[in-house]
């Protein structure tokens, strides 16, 4: 290994290494990559690592958000209902599991005000209390700084910056979706998402932009679920005062409802019967563990499919991802109401809305009209989800053979086993059951009363 020769003064102890110089060059033949070039020494490190975290801290700007920490955040939310409020306390816990151990990336995904850039940097504060290297920046401002550094008067330049951000311990981009996604942007976001994929460098994003919006080279590595965590924050904008209400979903009105206060209802029911539903149970939560292709359900009124595809949909929203669960006929009235003169969505809009949920819920299937445009628009949604392969449960209070008749094309999407798990209940209506019991249980003899005086 070659060394520079010292400049440095007498009186001060050159390295041993490179004599003062703070550079060596390796000793390699020419052509290969680091012929020729300097390399800081070993005395050199400490004081590079401590320039490095100064440039990250200047640039990262966290004084600003230096009261965002995880004691100044209220994990329960704001006047959510049970089910926002578990989902939030979700997304502060995987918040202080990356405080704890920074490893892969944490994706928070929700509106604005729900809290994810909160949490994004009271990571970033309780990090760099640990002494870990962050660089915290918005999207867009990230853009900024490095086209910033083309001016014949940066201080810095690109290489750099752009160095800086790629290699950065732990970086953490806030409002993902938000930048102006010029050809050159894109590329650049790319080229940091892909390093640090690669390096396998522990990075945070918050968005408030669905997956299907963001770049497709990005979104493939964000989607790689051993290495990228998703937690979608439901809960509203805490700025705005008081909870929002879907105007789709019903998921809120069905809260509280779960695997852990499903009734098996053993005592009431035959053997066969009891077995059935117990089987339905661990099917549906097995597939609410990881949903993938679509689930069927059917079975009479009251027999308790409606209660099992909500705790589905509850279990995956509590997990920080979201479920759109809708019966059919509003299904319909929804789109329905597009047409409104007055209304303040469009039709394309209410339908993409529904067709692309992650999770779609869709309860009561054949309860709807059977008008000509009813059965047209519900096949263009579930053939889109069909063919998109996208989560759907689907409950239904007919058989399968009586639905056949309803909606044919349907149907048939319905019978491939590669892509539908049908589970049908033969459990009667809850209320019927009870009755049933009652009727069967042995009676007593009714009660002689004594004789009375005047029939002595």
């Amino acid at each position: 290994m070659r060394i520079f020769t010292s400049d440095a003064p007498a009186s001060e102890p050159p390295c041993p290494i490179c004599g003062g110089t703070g550079y060596v060059r390796r000793d390699v033949p020419v052509g290969h990559p680091d012929f020729g070039r300097a390399i800081p020494c070993r005395c050199k490190v400490s004081d590079l690592q401590a320039k490095r975290m100064a440039n990250l801290r200047e640039l990262s700007n966290l004084g600003l958000l230096s009261r965002m920490t995880f004691e100044t955040f209220t994990p329960e939310g704001y006047a959510l209902s049970p089910m926002l409020s578990a989902n939030l306390q979700h997304a502060y816990k995987r918040a202080l599991e990356f405080a704890d151990e920074p490893k892969g990336w944490l994706l928070f995904k929700g509106a604005y005000g729900c809290g994810k850039t909160h949490l994004a940097a009271a990571i970033a504060n309780r990090l760099l209390e640990r002494g870990y290297g962050v660089l915290f920046v918005v999207v867009p401002d990230l853009l900024d700084h490095l086209r910033t550094t083309y001016r014949p008067n940066s201080p810095v330049s690109y290489d750099e910056r752009f160095d800086s951000v790629r290699t950065a311990p732990v970086l953490i981009l806030d409002d993902l979706g938000t930048e102006n996604l010029t050809p050159w942007a894109r590329e650049k976001l790319f080229q940091i998402f892909n390093h640090r994929y690669n390096a396998k460098l522990p990075t945070i994003i918050t968005t408030n932009r669905e997956l299907e919006e963001i770049d497709q080279r990005v979104r493939s590595r964000l989607m790689d679920q051993e290495f990228c965590r998703v937690c979608h924050i439901l809960a509203h904008d805490y700025r705005a005062g008081a909870q929002v209400q879907s105007d789709i979903s019903s998921l809120n009105a069905l809260s509280d409802k779960t695997f852990e206060n499903f009734e098996l209802r053993e005592k009431e029911l035959t053997a066969n019967e009891a077995e059935n539903l117990r089987y339905a149970v661990a099917m549906v939560q097995d597939y609410a563990q990881s949903p993938k292709g679509w689930l069927i359900i059917t079975g009479s009124y009251g027999c308790g499919k409606t209660h099992l595809a909500a705790a589905a949909a509850n279990y995956r929203a509590v997990s920080g991802f979201p479920a759109l669960f809708i019966v059919a006929p509003d299904l319909l009235d929804h789109l329905r109401a597009t047409f409104d003169p007055n209304s303040t969505v469009s039709y394309d809009k209410r339908f993409d809305e529904i067709r692309r949920a992650p999770l779609l819920i869709l309860d009561d299937l054949g309860t709807q009209s059977s008008t000509a445009w009813a059965q047209e628009k519900l096949f263009q949604l579930l053939n889109y989800r069909y063919n998109a392969k996208l989560p759907t449960i689907i409950t239904m209070s007919m058989t399968l053979d009586e639905f056949e008749q309803q909606a044919p094309r349907l149907f048939v999407r319905m019978l491939d086993q590669r892509l539908c798990l049908h589970v049908a209940i033969i459990a009667p209506s809850y209320h019927r059951a009870r009755l049933r019991a009652e009727s069967s249980a042995p009676r007593r003899p009714a009660r002689r009363r004594p004789a009375g005086p005047e029939s002595r």
